[in-house]
């Protein structure tokens, strides 16, 4: 096993301290609404979460940065098409520690210029970026980095449902399972997609994001 693939299973680790517990993006709002209840409901919603939302945005901007896009431009792009106030929030407090704990842990000259940027106000800190400017530092190859970004993602986000439908942890189990090839279909389709692909996000998902906000009793801060 090489060295960047230890580097990327404790950057990608359920434990890695980046708040992703406290953050539903969006999927409490199907559960107040009865339309996530069940392992089947929230089954339907992860998969629509990774063909939308983590492929057409995080993976997107990931791949770019891989390709030589500027952190500060991927960094607004992502402020400008994260509409939903929540969203945004949930994405820099997760990039925020990301940040710290990379600078700490897996330093180098690109982070610590990302960190500059966000530290004097001209760049807000996004997870994706964050993540692909330590994962590329460390050698990773894009479509491990893709793969492993998505899967943690969809980790954190079972997890979170296991406790707040709630679930059992073995159907939390066969989510990740079959989450699985949805990831792989994920990382197959980012490479063919285009600049003009780059937030392309179903309504439905935003709306939910939207609506958490003034949700009247929720568990989770997005």
């Amino acid at each position: 096993m090489t060295q960047y693939q230890l580097a990327l299973q404790q950057l990608t680790d359920s434990a890695l301290p980046t708040g992703a517990f406290a953050h539903s993006l969006g999927f409490e709002t199907y559960i107040d609404r009865g339309l996530v209840r069940d392992e089947a409901s929230f089954g339907v919603w992860l998969a629509a979460f990774i063909s939308q939302q983590l492929t057409y945005s995080d993976a997107l901007a990931i791949r770019f940065l891989y390709e030589g896009a500027t952190v500060a431009g991927l960094d607004s792009l992502l402020t400008a098409q994260l509409l939903p106030r929540q969203l945004r929030e949930a994405s820099t407090k997760m990039g925020g520690r990301l940040l710290e704990i990379g600078a700490e842990i897996f330093p180098s000259a690109e982070l610590a210029e990302y960190r500059e940027l966000v530290g004097s106000g001209r760049a807000a800190g996004h997870q994706p970026v964050a993540f692909a400017v330590v994962a590329r530092s460390l050698g990773v190859p894009l479509p491990e980095a893709l793969a492993a970004y998505l899967f943690a993602a969809v980790t954190s986000l079972t997890q979170n449902a296991v406790r707040a439908i709630p679930l059992g942890q073995n159907a939390g189990q066969r989510l990740l399972r079959n989450a699985a090839a949805d990831v792989a279909s994920a990382v197959e389709r980012v490479s063919h997609l285009t600049p003009d692909d780059f937030g392309a996000v179903s309504p439905g998902l935003e709306i939910s994001q939207t609506r958490h906000e003034r949700q009247r009793a929720r568990m989770f801060m997005s």
